[in-house]
């Protein structure tokens, strides 16, 4: 916890321990201008760095801490703090942001954080040192978006484990928010942005004051804000306007072509399309544009025929709009000279909107054996369907002898509307605690914490599959079925979906349905969860006892907790039967009580040891143990080594315990029977062939081959596990602080060395792992995760992936290795102030273990996971005027090695190059109670690396990887603050 408690002020020599503490621990701030220091006396407060709760006037962390501070956030432009952490390269690329969950089925425009690319769940966010509630259901990720960034007094970074000072999900470190407490006052903020392309259109307005009372006991902060940040689609960049799909799979050998996998088969529609297509016989029909029928299709066009395809990126998004509303408080009241209480109160409601292409609605949707009847029996007479063109019907056989011609079709639901969600989220906590003093050398504070983030969504474009095929049985009425005479209109044939106002189905042509049909058949889903988390704790810290280099500091203490999470789509969801993914309701519980004991000793007069222990007791997995020992040496005035060694441990969450079969539709996916003859291939090519459709399918084509629906159509259900247990991660990190004031005043060098290996990690099993492991990597028990097709159906190819299911187990591990180096630099340049700070990372390892036993997937150098990384900003400050640089650069990358190694490819032979992004922003003080500022943010509107469908790593509708790379291109803004 990092609360600036002003408990007890005392006067000392400033000693160069102090200046390095100042250097380690606030290397990451900005700020305005180079004050003079008094060489002599300084006063400082007790106070606790993160990774400790030991208060101490000479407190430092033996562990890395990064700090940004409010004058950085200013500088950024940010209307979410994520956007900022994001140029750290201590973090990776995000699970969930505005620009990489637009298909996402919940969560969509949720801002997470994952710092070593371990993970968000691994990644411990804290506000004012303690735990705040998750933003996603079943899981710890916090949400950002709760958190308002004008109200943040600072960030500070810790990385490496921390479990054992602030409990599970610190594996990979903590984030922990420190807001504003002493602000006195009213400050107003505005701020308008777009992007170049006229999108991405953004404003916020805030509101912060603060007032003490009239006898001078209490102080309290108020803070309102309102941001909007708007849409930006696909079709508005040329790289992802229209359709496509690498080339790579088109190639006879893939290995020997390797670049193909950035050229693109453009366009590369959706054989799904709103007209329809129609498989009568052996006729395939479809509708030109005036609606009029034609026998044939061709989904891409060429050749002078034009396509009939759709191109589903003219609806899809790269950026979800995110609208929100802030509210947040904090204070204290002074119930004697040295006892206090305190609260912090938020509430945060955001709204989102994503959006995409119309469903894909097919025969097998709606009949199992994918063939729809076009003739029905009625009194004894068989009736021709009401709306089936003549050409189709005459064209028509009876494909699965039940007596009755039939034809397959496939039609985008244009006529329902696009699919899409809007999501309401509301974020409430409070905190309510005392603090204060024992004695001179003594300090508690206890604390009640109770949060909770309520969702509501609302999806659209789907349908009711039951509805929709009692709609397709329809036939002209000539037998006065509903009583109403005989009108030869048509109508639906069962009597009971008459009742339930059943409306005829036409489904040839577009905009075929009418609007009777379109209400009878439409089916919103809608999703309801609940996420509430309730804390008690306290703790107790002080001087144990005095040894011959100094004092024994100590603190202890408990925390009690309880989780809740509760995520339910409506009924149709559930099972499936709304055309979308079968999702059924997740609801699970658990509790803890945590006990630790935490100490820092002198060891010598420059040598200071800290060490740290907690126990825990879950309800779900039982008793767990983490700990961390430290050392921190000043080795000169200038110069101090650090080094920690630490466990963490995190629990399994909701989600990875108590999910059942969550269907989902992954990409990215190499299949590798893809170009398997009937002879040949070795281990993976028999397995392949033992698969009856795959046999089938390479009996009629020579090679088994895939076609567009195959390589878009795969499906599968993820699934959480009962028998998770704890996963326990072990970190050391060893660390140079330099500050050579006598030789260069105003530099602060750290280099920090960190290893990260987590045992029984938890983690979903890869699909692409599950695919090589079946075919050719030894373990045929994977095979019961893959379903294929034993014959064609519809669109589909026998043999064509169907389902690939994955489950959540405890893996054979996960790692991380790297450096980080800081480097801060201030001095006065001529008239002005200079300040500089570079922030870099080498990755040198970086891996999971699917499966224990299991050979290491190194990640490390990939797309999303860079060996090289780093921000660099620039700072001058003269009279009234400021201008910041920031420069964030991320290295070359590699194509995942297993999708690479799926097409025959060498792992690290082809990637994508580096990209440095610049930012700039520009104020002017009015007065001093004014300031203006201009900004833009990706300067030079560097595009970003061309990821394509169907490669890994490339999110859907934006051609890349949006999570890592920006995908709205230069983006500038304008605004004021205000202070009285």
């Amino acid at each position: 916890m990092t609360l600036t408690n002003k408990v007890r002020t005392r006067l000392f020599k400033k000693s160069s321990l102090t200046i390095a503490l100042s250097s380690a621990i606030l290397a990451g701030f900005s700020f305005q201008g180079v004050a003079a220091e008094d060489d002599e006396i300084t006063k400082i407060e007790r106070v606790q760095v993160t990774g400790s709760r030991i208060r101490s006037a000479e407190a430092m962390s033996s562990a890395p801490i990064q700090v940004v501070d409010s004058a950085a956030i200013d500088a950024s432009g940010s209307l979410n703090i994520q956007n900022l952490l994001l140029d750290n390269p201590a973090f990776g690329s995000p699970a969930i942001s505005r620009t990489n969950s637009n298909f996402n089925t919940a969560s969509a425009g949720v801002a997470t954080v994952d710092l070593r690319n371990l993970g968000s769940e691994r990644t411990l966010v804290l506000v004012n040192g303690r735990r705040y509630v998750s933003g996603l259901p079943g899981s710890s990720a916090v949400d950002l978006n709760t958190i308002p960034s004008q109200f943040i007094e600072r960030v500070e970074i810790m990385t490496g484990g921390a479990s054992s000072v602030y409990g599970s999900d610190a594996v990979a470190g903590v984030v922990n928010f420190v807001l504003k407490d002493d602000f006195e006052g009213i400050e107003f903020e505005g701020q308008f942005g777009e992007s170049k392309e006229g999108d991405d259109q953004s404003r916020q307005f805030s509101f912060t004051s603060g007032l003490t009372s009239s006898d001078g006991k209490g102080h309290a902060m108020f803070h309102l804000g309102y941001s909007d940040q708007g849409a930006v689609y696909s079709r508005d960049r040329d790289r992802s306007a229209v359709d496509q799909f690498s080339q790579i799979f088109f190639e006879d050998d893939p290995a020997a072509n390797p670049n193909a996998i950035f050229d693109t088969v453009r366009p590369f529609f959706s054989s799904f399309p709103p007209q329809g297509r129609f498989d009568a016989g052996d006729t395939r029909f479809t509708f030109d544009q005036n609606n009029n029928l034609q026998n044939s299709f061709s989904t891409n066009g060429g050749d002078g025929v034009a396509a009939n395809g759709f191109n589903r990126s003219g609806v899809r998004t790269i950026a979800i709009p995110t609208e929100r509303y802030l509210f947040a408080s904090n204070g204290s009241y002074e119930l004697n000279d040295k006892h206090s209480f305190f609260y912090e109160g938020t509430y945060a409601s955001s709204t989102t909107r994503s959006e995409l292409e119309p469903f894909p609605f097919a025969s097998d949707d709606i009949y199992a054996n994918g063939r729809v009847p076009i003739e029905f029996e009625v009194n004894g007479e068989l009736l021709r369907s009401a709306f089936v063109p003549d050409d189709i019907y005459n064209a028509a056989t009876d494909t699965d002898g039940d007596g009755s011609r039939d034809i397959f079709f496939a039609k985008r639901l244009s006529d329902i509307g696009n699919r899409g969600a809007r999501a309401e989220r509301d974020t409430f906590r409070i905190a309510l605690g005392f603090q204060g003093e024992i004695n001179d050398n003594w300090f508690y504070d206890t604390y009640y914490v109770y949060g909770k983030t309520k969702e509501s969504q609302v999806s659209g474009g789907l349908v009711n599959v039951q509805s929709f095929r009692r709609g397709l049985e329809a036939v002209n009425d000539r037998f006065d079925l509903d009583g109403d005479g005989i009108t030869n209109e048509a109508i639906c044939i069962d009597a009971t979906a008459r009742g339930f106002n059943c409306a005829p189905v036409n489904i040839f042509g577009f905009n075929s349905l009418s609007q009777s049909a379109i209400d009878f058949v439409s089916a919103p889903s809608s999703l309801s969860t609940s996420v509430e988390q309730e804390i008690i704790g306290g703790n107790i810290s002080g001087d144990l006892f005095e040894l011959p280099a100094g004092t024994v500091g100590i603190a202890a203490g408990f925390e009690y907790r309880e989780e809740f999470s509760r995520s339910e789509f409506d009924a149709l969801q559930q099972a499936g039967l709304n055309a979308g993914n079968a999702i059924p309701a997740t609801e699970g519980s658990f509790d803890v009580t945590e006990y630790y004991i935490e100490t820092n000793i002198p060891v010598l007069e420059s040598v200071t040891m800290n060490a740290a222990v907690r126990l825990s007791d879950y309800s779900t997995v039982g008793s767990t143990e983490s700990w961390n020992v430290g050392l921190d040496w000043e080795v000169t005035d200038s110069l101090r080594l650090r080094a920690t060694r630490a466990r963490s441990t995190r629990a399994p969450n909701i989600d990875e315990l108590f999910s059942p079969p969550s269907q989902t539709f992954p990409s990215g996916l190499n299949d590798p029977c893809l170009g398997i003859t009937s002879s040949g291939g070795g281990t993976s090519g028999d397995s392949c062939r033992a698969d009856v459709g795959v046999a089938s399918n390479i009996a009629t084509n020579g090679a088994f081959t895939l076609n567009q629906s195959d390589l878009q159509g795969i499906s599968g259900f993820n699934r959480g596990n009962t028998d998770l247990k704890e996963e326990v991660g072990n970190s050391v990190t060893v660390g140079v602080v330099f500050t050579p004031e006598n030789l260069i005043s105003g530099l602060d060098i750290t280099l920090d060395y960190f290893d990260i290996e987590i045992d029984d990690a938890i983690v979903s099993t890869p699909r692409q792992f599950i695919l090589e492991q079946c075919y050719g990597g030894g373990d045929d028990s994977f095979c019961n995760f893959i379903t294929r097709r034993g014959a064609p159906s519809g669109n589909n190819s026998a043999g064509s992936l169907e389902f690939i299911d994955s489950g959540v187990s405890n893996s054979g591990g996960l790692g991380t290795e790297g450096v980080d180096l800081t480097l801060t630099y201030a001095t006065n340049i001529g008239p002005g102030a200079f300040k500089t700070r570079l922030a870099y990372t080498y990755l040198i390892d970086g891996y999971s273990i699917p499966l224990p036993g299991a050979d290491k997937d190194v990640f490390a150098g990939e797309v999303g996971a860079s060996e090289h990384k780093a921000n660099w900003n620039l700072g001058y400050k003269i009279n009234d005027f400021d201008f910041n640089w920031s420069m964030t650069f991320t290295g070359s990358a590699d194509f995942d090695d297993q999708f690479l190694s799926g097409l025959g490819i060498p792992a690290g032979s082809v990637g994508v190059g580096s990209v440095t992004y610049h930012d700039v922003q520009a104020s002017y003080h009015i007065s001093d109670s004014m300031e203006l500022y201009v900004g833009a943010n990706n300067l030079f509107d560097k595009e970003p690396p061309r990821i394509v469908s169907g490669i890994s790593g490339s999110d859907t509708g934006t051609e890349t990887d949006a999570g890592t790379y920006d995908p709205i291109g230069q983006t500038v803004y304008i605004g004021f603050r205000s202070k009285f």
